[in-house]
């Protein structure tokens, strides 16, 4: 046998081992998971890492012609990659245990663990798959993933529900107060499906897919999920259980109905809630004819605050109560000029959309609790 050694560049390297750091967990339970496993076939090494739940893995070229699969200390090999110019790496297995690194100017050695005690990644059994465009999917995470719940007794509504048929796929997320539910329908599966995915494999994705035009395949079976990407992969457990109805929630009878610019609405929103109540976070809108009148009221400190807005409005005159972290963040996350608020009564939800800014095959649908106004 000869020792495994390869060479490789180190820019390239750090490249993928940061992203592949993300699944790693500051405090991990089992030792092992602080490692990064290299396998090495000839000028193919393969890295992974893995928290249990979730395995990230991704195929690296390098300059060998031998085999072996070793567990290297994630962060001492970021750390000292991060400080290296471009340069070739060399990486030999020492016998000592140690993994020897050489670099331009110097050498380091890092003791290693052996690649059997590393967690083998879930196979699927027969899983079912839909192809889609890594953008698009990175844009359905970050239209929904921020109105999940944290929620541990409630783990259905802790991560981002995909629901594929034959003739679109959809992406909703709920904390029982919000709503975003995002669908595509310029895109479809092959067959019907419907899985809960966990929020740290979905971030991770997001952060790696954004604006990437690869294809990404997604495989799926009762409790896994696989995403295959240009030399990436990353199989996750899927949160068991059945998620809520959320279409039962969504009301259909909207008769008020609000529009209204987008980026003032917000500053509105976001100036007067500095005077609301601090648990609370209460804003009021008043809408009558073309004026929105919005206010925030803290009685014990006295604080109060009231902005008027023109918008275009039909229906009755009404008061709605919102908390106003949840107007911020879901307005935040659409880029609209205009926007749609349609209301039935003050203690029914408000539904948000876009009247503009979306792509062809585009839906979004965002939905906001009330909170009940103290007169």
């Amino acid at each position: 046998m000869k020792p495994m050694k390869f060479i490789v560049s180190s820019t390239y390297l750090l490249k993928q081992l940061q992203i592949l750091g993300g699944v790693i967990n500051n405090n991990n339970t089992l030792p092992i998971l602080d490692n990064f496993l290299f396998e090495l076939n000839n000028d193919e090494l393969t890295v992974s890492a893995s928290d249990l739940e979730t395995t990230m893995s991704s195929k690296l070229t390098v300059e060998s012609d031998s085999e072996g699969k070793i567990a290297v200390p994630a962060r001492l090999l970021l750390e000292t990659l991060k400080t290296f110019p471009e340069q070739p790496l060399t990486f030999v297995v020492e016998d000592n245990n140690t993994i020897e690194l050489s670099s331009n100017h110097g050498k380091y050695a890092l003791a290693y663990a052996g690649g059997e005690e590393f967690p083998k990644a879930v196979s699927l059994e027969e899983p079912s798959s839909t192809t889609i465009e890594g953008d698009v999917l990175a844009t359905a995470i970050s239209k929904t993933i921020f109105a999940s719940g944290n929620d541990d007794l409630r783990p259905v509504m802790s991560g981002v529900f995909f629901q594929f048929t034959q003739d679109d796929l959809t992406f909703v997320a709920t904390d029982a107060h919000k709503l975003v539910k995002y669908s595509r329908n310029d895109i479809s599966a092959s067959q019907k499906a419907e899985f809960i995915m966990p929020k740290k494999p979905l971030n991770l994705l997001k952060g790696i897919l954004s604006g990437s035009d690869s294809e990404v395949v997604i495989e799926y079976n009762e409790s896994n999920a696989r995403f295959t990407f240009e030399d990436t992969t990353l199989v996750c457990r899927l949160i068991d259980g059945k998620y809520p109805n959320y279409e039962a929630v969504i009301p259909k009878e909207n008769p008020n109905k609000l529009v209204i610019d987008r980026g003032q609405f917000l500053s509105s929103v976001k100036r007067v809630s500095i005077f609301s109540n601090k648990t609370t976070h209460q804003v009021r809108l008043k809408i009558a004819g073309a004026e929105l009148n919005i206010s925030a009221e803290d009685v014990d400190y006295s604080n109060k605050a009231e902005e008027r807005l023109t918008c275009s409005y039909q229906g009755d005159d009404m008061q709605i109560g919102f908390n106003s972290r949840f107007l911020t963040e879901m307005l935040s996350n659409l880029n609209a000029n205009e926007v749609q608020l349609e209301m039935s009564l003050p203690n029914r939800a408000g539904i948000l959309t876009p009247v503009d800014g979306l792509d062809d095959g585009e839906k979004v649908t965002m939905l906001v609790m009330p909170v009940m106004l103290n007169n």
